[in-house]
């Protein structure tokens, strides 16, 4: 950790529940600059915490590039998600209602985009993790 230039980006991310220093040195690595999202739908994509199908009236019309995107954002925020249900009782709540009503995967799958989603307005706007906002 010492030869990498750790920024106040590293210390917002670390105040996520679930997030230590590699899942934040990773996030923090594999963004880069947050500036080139445009959206924040767009950098959930880039994270592949959305699907990438096409639906028209209900009606599956083709799928996306599923492999486009960072891999590596994906597992980092799956391993949060994994992490923040354990320290996080608010989390643990969306995780259980996700749960019952699809299953596990999706669920956690749920709960890596509300992070991911959260991690950019944290790092956009330089403010630090607010669990209150998150789970309103």
């Amino acid at each position: 950790m010492d030869k990498i230039g750790l920024t106040e980006r590293f210390k917002w991310l670390s105040t996520i529940n679930g997030v230590g220093k590699i899942l934040a040195m990773v996030i923090m690595m594999e963004v880069g600059d947050i500036g080139r999202f445009k959206k924040v739908g767009n950098y959930c994509s880039y994270c592949r915490c959305v699907k990438s199908e096409r639906i028209s009236n209900g009606k599956k019309k083709g799928v996306g590039n599923k492999k486009n995107g960072s891999k590596y954002l994906a597992w980092a925020y799956v391993e949060a998600a994994n992490f923040c249900i354990r320290h996080n009782p608010q989390a643990e709540k969306f995780y259980q209602r996700k749960k019952a009503k699809s299953n596990g995967v999706v669920a956690i799958k749920a709960l890596s985009n509300k992070l991911a989603r959260a991690s950019y307005y944290m790092m956009r706007d330089k403010v630090l993790f607010d669990s209150q906002m998150l789970f309103a």
